[in-house]
């Protein structure tokens, strides 16, 4: 389906019947910002077919179909024809899984062969015309599960769900040395290293940062471990394992060891969110990555 010409539809149920479609429009989460471009940028609503304002009354067995504005393909980002790992598809969301040494985004060093630049190559073979609207970014080694919005509309739902902890990721990962004990929770404050633009660390004037952890198993010389995020810092979890004296496998940047892993043996597993549109909660999973593996079993 072409985003061209994105839709939304909702039948009218007997509770609400009597209201102004404004009223309902607005519990079906349709933001005054987005009835403003759909008035002044080529978008309609319909009920029943016929083209209305929200000043109208809808009664129950009432079909009300909210037709958005066509959006832009995203300017200045290279389509490219790079492979997807396509995990879940429907009009509304995409969830893939990034493999590691892949930029979500391009940056100033690695300006093409981002997750963005194929997205945008899919949109453009598949005839979505939509900007690029991606939900949970990873870091370039990082490897494992992602949220893409395919609508801008779509994107602000499931960050208004973000910014009320309702999108769960989970990671798994592998630490150097032996951590006792069952797991645990971690709460730091992170702030930027004041000698990097890249580089975080726990510092005092930082921000509230705090990580479960639960450890799964242990070779002679690592830690695998389950993770979750209650808050959402940048580098969270490879700055507090360091934090605590066990930074990441193959985390240079914090200490960890190149010698057995070429990058941050950090891999998110699981993804939960509800449905923007259907309501349902979705939740994916991605087994852990060959290198991950390999580690564990000390090859």
């Amino acid at each position: 389906m072409s985003n061209q010409n994105f839709s939304m539809t909702w039948s009218v149920f007997e509770e609400d019947s009597g209201s102004l479609l404004r009223e309902f429009l607005s519990k079906c989460d349709i933001s005054k910002r987005a009835l403003t471009d759909i008035k002044f940028k080529g978008g309609f609503i319909l009920v029943n077919g016929n083209d209305v304002t929200v000043r109208e009354r809808i009664e129950a067995g009432d079909v009300v179909t909210v037709i958005f504005p066509p959006e832009q393909a995203s300017e200045g980002l290279l389509p490219e024809p790079i492979p997807l790992d396509v995990k879940y598809e429907d009009e509304f969301v995409l969830v893939v899984v990034k493999p590691p040494s892949m930029n979500t985004i391009p940056s100033r060093e690695h300006p093409n062969g981002s997750l963005a630049n194929g997205l945008a190559g899919y949109y453009k073979k598949t005839g979505i015309q939509a900007t690029i609207h991606i939900v949970t970014r990873l870091d370039r080694d990082t490897s494992g599960l992602v949220l893409i919005a395919k609508h801008r509309h779509i994107h602000h739902l499931l960050s208004e769900q973000q910014k009320m902890g309702q999108v769960k990721r989970r990671y798994q990962a592998i630490a150097e040395g032996l951590v006792a004990g069952p797991g645990g929770v971690i709460e730091a404050p992170i702030g930027r290293k004041s000698t990097s633009i890249i580089e975080r660390e726990v510092r005092k004037d930082g921000r509230y940062a705090c990580t479960l952890f639960e450890v799964l198993a242990h070779t002679a010389s690592h830690t695998f471990l389950k993770l979750e995020l209650q808050t959402g810092r940048t580098h969270q979890i490879r700055v507090h394992m360091a934090h605590i004296g066990h930074p990441l496998a193959g985390d240079d940047l914090y200490g960890g060891r190149r010698a057995e892993i070429d990058r941050q043996a950090l891999h998110c597993f699981e993804l939960k969110f509800l449905h923007p549109f259907t309501k349902k909660m979705m939740m994916f999973q991605e087994e852990l990555p060959e290198d991950m593996k390999d580690l564990l079993k000390g090859k």
